[in-house]
């Protein structure tokens, strides 16, 4: 399973509040959320997301409140993939259960810069700065992460373990 995009670049203890403001909580239209991710740090984050993007970010990323409409808003803003230094532990699970893939790769932040192009290959860890002909080394995701994330997410992984039955 790969991703690729072009990476947009933002620091350490990215929290939840500025992924997707509190003032726009009251939709639960994706799109909408989509929308507004990233405005406070980056105004025209959602316009760049459109293409397909890569966003590498430090220390603690998705820290704060335990809302997952930041990795939606994310998703559905055109996000393939986030890397990390690491994760707030909520924001990973929340990432993970709605099917947007996330890979902790320390030193990330320090190898890529703004518009390289990467490759991220989920399955073995690796991430390959196209721009720089250089690899990155991230953490292993275990099979049972990759499964729900092939599943577009934990809700369509249950309904297909479960045979299509639920709704």
């Amino acid at each position: 399973m790969r991703v690729s995009g072009k990476a947009v670049i933002f620091g350490d203890n990215i929290n939840t509040d500025v992924i997707i403001p509190s003032k726009y909580l009251t939709s639960l239209d994706p799109g909408e959320l989509a929308n507004h991710a990233m405005e406070g740090l980056d105004p025209e984050f959602s316009e760049k997301a459109r293409e397909g993007v890569i966003l590498v970010a430090g220390k603690n990323f998705g820290c704060g409140s335990s809302r997952e409409q930041a990795p939606i808003a994310l998703k559905y803003a055109g996000v393939k993939c986030v890397l990390a230094d690491f994760f707030a532990r909520i924001f990973y699970r929340n990432a993970i259960n709605i099917g947007l893939p996330v890979l902790e790769s320390p030193g990330v932040s320090k190898e890529v810069e703004e518009g390289d192009m990467l490759t991220v290959d989920l399955e073995e860890g690796k991430v390959v700065n196209e721009t720089k002909n250089k690899v990155i080394n991230a953490l292993k995701l275990p099979s049972f992460i990759l499964e729900i994330l092939k599943d577009e997410g934990l809700i369509n992984h249950l309904k297909k373990k479960m045979g299509g039955k639920g709704s």
